[in-house]
Order: C-alpha cells, then structure tokens, then sequence
C-alpha cells in the first residue's frame, strides 16, 4: 500500500518548501533517514499551519521563535505513523522534537531548552558538527 507523507520545512516566516515521500512505510530506516537528513525535526499532529493538538501547536511555536528552518512530519496521515514513530524513537507520545539527530523530546522539555538557551546552542553545536556556522541569524 503506498502512502503519501506530506513533508515540509518551515521558517518562522512561514516560508515552504515541500515535497511527497511516496512508498513510505514509516521502517526505523525511513525514519532515521528523515533525522539524518534535517537538522530539526518535528513528528507532530498535523501541520505548523494546523496543529491538531496543543503540544503539538507548543512545539511548533518552539521551533518557530527558533527562526531556523526544520522539517515537519505530520504523523496523522497514516494509522501506522504513530506507533512506528513511537517505537523508532523509544518515546512514547508526540510530537516529538530532533535536533541534530538526537530526540529532546516533546513540547515541554522543547520549550524548558527554549527558556534556558540550551536549545539554540544545540542547534549551533548541530549545525557545527555538520560543518555550517554555528550563527545562522545571519543567514539571508
């Protein structure tokens, strides 16, 4: 059965830049490739446009005050996502929030590191390790 994921990543200027995943089985491959591939990551219900629950809004927002570009995996489009997402990740609600390839968390913990700073320096360590500038509040 082929499956159509929207994926998208989203600025805090609500700029898009999306595209399909067709023949997506939601595998622990799949999943790891969508991380290795994006500096953050946010497996959330429903969109950053259309959040289809409160945490999922918050991390959103989170990532939005970020202004750094990430992508978004709306984990509502298939009954399967959910639980291979889950499993995947060995964390058991959503959304679900990577930075660097490493799982934070959810909304919560997302907006603690947000409060403190710890958040942004992960995101410039992240981007370091990928050899990018570790500013990228300069970026045009």
């Amino acid at each position: 059965m082929e499956t159509k994921v929207p994926f998208s990543e989203y600025t805090s200027e609500d700029q898009i830049r999306s595209e399909n995943m067709t023949e997506f089985n939601w595998t622990p491959d799949e999943l790891q490739a969508i991380v290795d591939e994006h500096l953050i990551v946010l497996f959330m219900k429903g969109t950053p446009e259309a959040p289809q629950c409160g945490f999922s809004n918050r991390a959103a927002q989170v990532l939005n005050q970020l202004a750094h570009p990430y992508a978004s995996v709306n984990i509502l489009t298939d009954r399967i996502a959910i639980p291979s997402v889950c499993q995947w990740s060995d964390f058991p609600t959503m959304p679900q929030v990577f930075v660097g390839g490493e799982l934070i968390g959810g909304s919560d913990i997302a907006l603690e590191m947000l409060q403190s700073g710890e958040l942004k320096s992960m995101v410039s360590e992240a981007r370091e390790s990928r050899g990018m500038p570790g500013d990228w509040t300069q970026e045009s």
